[in-house]
């Protein structure tokens, strides 16, 4: 490696805005970020899925698709 070129390498300490922190190594010694792995929808589980204006619906409709096998049964 080249001698004061590369910049100074620090164990940082991370705060997330929920109040969790963790340690990575970092260019600069403290991090704040605003969403992490412990408070973010979908990794703790509690994302939703949205059908906007009913386009799964839509979708099904101009293929023909069958919400359930009786359905298609009674067809």
């Amino acid at each position: 490696m080249k001698a004061k070129i590369h910049p100074k390498y620090y164990i940082a300490n991370v705060t997330c805005a929920c109040g969790n922190s963790w340690f990575v190594g970092s260019t600069v010694p403290e991090l704040k970020v605003d969403i992490c792995s412990a408070c973010h929808p979908f990794f703790t589980g509690k994302q939703k899925m949205l059908d906007t204006a009913g386009r799964v619906e839509k979708f099904k409709r101009k293929y023909g698709i069958k919400e359930s096998i009786r359905e298609a049964i009674k067809d």
